[in-house]
């Protein structure tokens, strides 16, 4: 009834002191429903990261989400997201996150909309140039730590293969891979086709493949045979 430790109610029955009903905390919420569905909106952009990676991204994503016109945010939201603490990133995210258990691919719904699915029946008989894209983890069984990966490259009409090494699974380093991809096949890159990795479904790449004029899909989630030839 009082809210007191169990100790300091016997400290306060063990002398004269009145004993006085602890006041409830009324003090105002910092954060407005505005900052939260905005950081909902961020994390969601960022792949559901930890409260402490989102804390250091959101300097350089509002920035970005804002210039491309995915966010629009009243005066002072910007600068409340960020001065709030990691621990309370999470603390706000934990019941959006704990409803999300059942996230159907783990890509933002922005970026769900703009790379389309391709099965492995929707193939047919394409012309030499259309590849699907995986990576090789040289980890040594187990994932901690750092490891060289693989970019893997394979034409689906030719069978033509390409392998980049690179040192970290990386969107800017994917499209420097390409590149160079690009430069070593004997027919231009038509279609670039991937599984769910964030490495591949982000805005650097999917940017990079409008602008050179290549066709992003994806795979369905969990469904590994629609990449069957790399």
């Amino acid at each position: 009834m009082t809210g007191y430790h169990w100790k300091h109610a016997i400290r306060l029955l063990g002398s004269n002191s009145k004993i006085r009903k602890k006041e409830p905390y009324t003090a105002g919420r910092l954060y407005g429903e505005a900052v939260l569905q905005a950081l909902i909106l961020l994390w969601e952009a960022a792949d559901r990261i930890c409260g402490k990676r989102l804390k250091a991204l959101l300097p350089v994503l509002i920035e970005a989400m804002e210039r491309h016109g995915h966010l629009q945010l009243e005066a002072e939201v910007p600068s409340r997201l960020l001065t709030v603490s990691a621990a309370t990133i999470d603390r706000l995210l934990s019941g959006v996150r704990d409803k999300g258990k059942q996230r159907r691919s783990g890509i933002p719904t922005v970026l769900r909309k703009a790379i389309p699915v391709r099965t492995f029946g929707d193939w047919k008989d394409p012309v030499p140039g259309n590849m699907e894209a995986d990576f090789v983890c040289h980890c040594g069984g187990t994932m901690s730590g750092s490891f060289v990966h693989t970019l893997v490259l394979t034409d689906i009409a030719t069978g033509w293969t390409e392998c980049i090494a690179l040192a970290a699974r990386q969107q800017h380093l994917v499209t420097e891979a390409l590149n160079r991809v690009r430069k070593r096949l004997p027919f231009p890159l038509l279609g670039f086709d991937s599984d769910n990795d964030s490495a591949f479904i982000n805005e650097t790449v999917l940017e990079y493949c409008r602008q050179h004029g290549i066709e992003f899909t994806r795979s369905r989630p969990y469904r590994k045979n629609d990449q069957a030839w790399v």
